[in-house]
């Protein structure tokens, strides 16, 4: 079944992936139980995971290209070694601790109701992003582009505006400490 697209398939309960397909176009997964599972070379296009648990998965050279999680697992997935080609995913309810999106442009993402414990968006491009209500607990942001991103609601991130590209971007008051936190300054009231 080599390079077999499924298109417009749901997939209930699956536990692997093998001889289905290289490819998925709008399909949607639901309760798959997918822990360290080889997702290399596969590409979802447009693609909805739900429910399914996909913690340290491996995505080498897999195409993400307007993917969406809801409610899953993804802990600790290297999505740095994901295709660049039309990279894209939003997120909401997911836990990604651990996940590594090292370099990934995703621009206009989406995470809403996350956490984001200790991941890494070093040299990440999220221009636009929109991050609701995350837990952003020691993840790590290293000349990341938050150009236009609103982190209103998030909490617990620590960013060096003058490591990381912030232009327009969106922040709460009760943000600053995470925004000051080099110079070691209390914030009060």
């Amino acid at each position: 079944m080599f390079n077999h697209i499924e298109e417009d398939n749901t997939f209930t309960g699956l536990t692997t992936l093998a001889g289905l397909a290289q490819s998925f176009d709008n399909c949607k997964f639901i309760d798959c139980e997918l822990p360290a599972a080889d997702l290399s070379n596969i590409t979802f296009i447009d693609c909805k995971f739900e429910g399914c648990n996909l913690e340290r998965s491996v995505v080498f050279k897999t195409g993400f290209q307007g993917a969406f999680f809801k409610d899953c697992n993804v802990n600790g997935i290297d999505f740095s070694k994901a295709s660049d080609f039309l990279f894209g995913m939003s997120f909401e309810g997911c836990t990604l601790n651990n996940a590594i999106l090292y370099k990934k442009k995703n621009k206009r993402a989406r995470f809403t109701d996350c956490s984001l414990k200790e991941a890494d968006l070093t040299e990440c491009d999220l221009t636009d992003a929109i991050f609701t209500n995350c837990d952003m607990h020691r993840t790590v942001f290293s000349y990341t582009i938050l150009k236009n991103a609103d982190l209103r609601t998030s909490y617990n991130y620590i960013i060096d505006p003058d490591e990381n590209t912030l232009k327009k971007a969106r922040f709460s008051v009760h943000g600053l400490p995470g925004l000051l936190a080099k110079y070691d300054i209390r914030i009060e009231g």
